[in-house]
């Protein structure tokens, strides 16, 4: 996790200072990205090379973006060591293309399947998986025990609490699109890393007894 915190700090860096340029500059380098896109975000993202055009100069901003695509994203934005990965196919339903980006971001906790051997590549990432993968980076749910039996609403909660969901216009299960992603990520980025100073318990007869969910801001 100090690794992954330490990828998210130089992202920061790099964006903080890319923001005031991209406010500075702008119109959208994008033919297909106007006023109602998240320029700034979109900006951003292709600077730190996360997320970028396409063959033809666009960006396609409202284009859904996958759970493969995704893992891509995440593994990038951390800067994940996705080559050591090579090789590694973590779930049946991954193919190749994106198994490294995926097979990284599970070894450290980003994403999760939907079972053992599926993934799940092929679906549209929505905002509440999304949310929760940009939350695992920033030191969140570190513990089952946090979702307290209801992962959508806890992951909802967490993320409206600290602003990740801000310009997405999204319900929580609705595919996300290109333009919202790189805003998603954008909200991550500028959000507190933090780490988990609560009591992890113990258990009695696979009972969780004496947990304590908190996270305090680094």
């Amino acid at each position: 996790m100090r690794n992954l915190k330490r990828a998210l700090s130089l992202t920061l860096a790099s964006v903080m200072l890319l923001g005031m340029m991209v406010v500075g500059a702008g119109a959208a380098s994008y033919p297909d990205v106007d006023e109602s896109n998240n320029i700034e975000a979109i900006e951003v993202l292709q600077a730190v090379k996360v997320m970028e055009g396409d063959n033809a100069g666009n960006f396609d901003p409202d284009r859904p973006v996958s759970r493969a695509e995704m893992a891509v994203i995440m593994a990038l934005l951390l800067n994940l060591d996705y080559d050591y990965y090579r090789g590694t196919k973590t779930f049946n339903d991954v193919p190749n293309w994106c198994a490294p980006y995926v097979a990284a971001c599970y070894a450290n906790g980003i994403i999760s399947g939907y079972n053992a051997t599926t993934y799940g590549s092929a679906d549209t990432v929505n905002a509440v998986q999304a949310a929760s993968m940009m939350m695992r980076a920033l030191g969140y749910f570190k513990f089952s025990s946090d979702y307290e039996g209801d992962f959508v609403l806890s992951t909802v909660k967490q993320a409206s609490k600290i602003e990740l969901f801000k310009g997405i216009n999204a319900n929580s299960m609705d595919p996300l699109t290109r333009n919202q992603v790189a805003q998603l990520a954008l909200n991550a980025l500028r959000s507190d890393m933090v780490d988990f100073t609560g009591d992890v318990g113990f258990e009695v007869n696979g009972v969780k007894v004496g947990y304590r969910a908190e996270y305090t801001p680094r």
